[in-house]
């Protein structure tokens, strides 16, 4: 495969560089743990199909950040059987969350690489709070010159406006100069396919390619990306 030079690298932040199956149970149960609630591990599968069905909601515009935010453990709670405050465990839940940096493997060392030729914004649905302390606290913070928050520009992945503000605030390049890299289908494949810029899926899991969405690479482990980046 021929290598080529893409100015501007536009990374997925959880899931893609950031470990965030890692960060979530050891998030969920330190919030557990902090306000004296018994943590069984059975409560994870509980809270990340509340979660996955929720962020889908976002990403088609049918739900607020601040109303997720809340609404995750009002669900978790009542599926639980379990007495507490959703606003509490919100709050102890994205302090955690903002705490846990651990990196995909590999992530660490292929931003070392590519940040010597290319710009790296980091592009991401997830929560200001949660996303500005994890990369406050991540050694890769020094390799990223942008981080664009749904929460904080209010429109999220796929939508075109949130494309718009990365847009901008990468200094409107040539869209041919910008390379989308994400794990997720829905919202960082299909946004950037849209938006007219090239993209790469991140598909640790080997996952059926989809048909009728032209994905320009596919990468089963985060270091391939210097295989044809340059």
């Amino acid at each position: 495969m021929l290598k080529k030079h893409y100015p501007w690298l536009w990374f997925d932040a959880d899931g893609t560089l950031f470990d965030y199956n890692r960060a979530e149970v050891n998030a969920l149960q330190r919030t557990f743990e902090s306000l004296s609630l018994h943590f069984e591990t059975g409560y994870l599968d509980s809270y990340r199909e509340i979660n996955h069905r929720l962020w889908q909601a976002l990403e088609r515009q049918e739900i607020a950040p601040d109303v997720l935010r809340v609404r995750r453990f009002e669900l978790l709670l009542e599926n639980l059987g379990l007495d507490g405050s959703a606003d509490e465990m919100s709050t102890a839940y994205v302090e955690q969350l903002g705490l846990c940096t651990d990196l995909i493997d590999g992530a660490y060392e292929v931003l070392s690489t590519l940040h010597q030729t290319s710009r790296i914004a980091i592009v991401t649905n997830g929560l200001q709070a949660v996303q500005r302390s994890r990369l406050a606290h991540s050694k890769i913070r020094d390799f990223i010159s942008e981080i664009i928050i749904s929460e904080e520009v209010g429109a999220a992945k796929p939508q075109p406006a949130f494309f718009d503000v990365a847009f901008a605030r990468t200094g409107q390049p040539p869209k041919n100069n910008v390379l989308v890299i994400g794990d997720s289908l829905t919202s960082d494949i299909q946004g950037g396919v849209e938006y007219g810029m090239d993209t790469c899926w991140y598909n640790p899991a080997s996952e059926a390619r989809p048909d009728g969405l032209p994905i320009t690479y596919e990468i089963r482990h985060i270091r391939d990306l210097l295989e044809f980046i340059e």
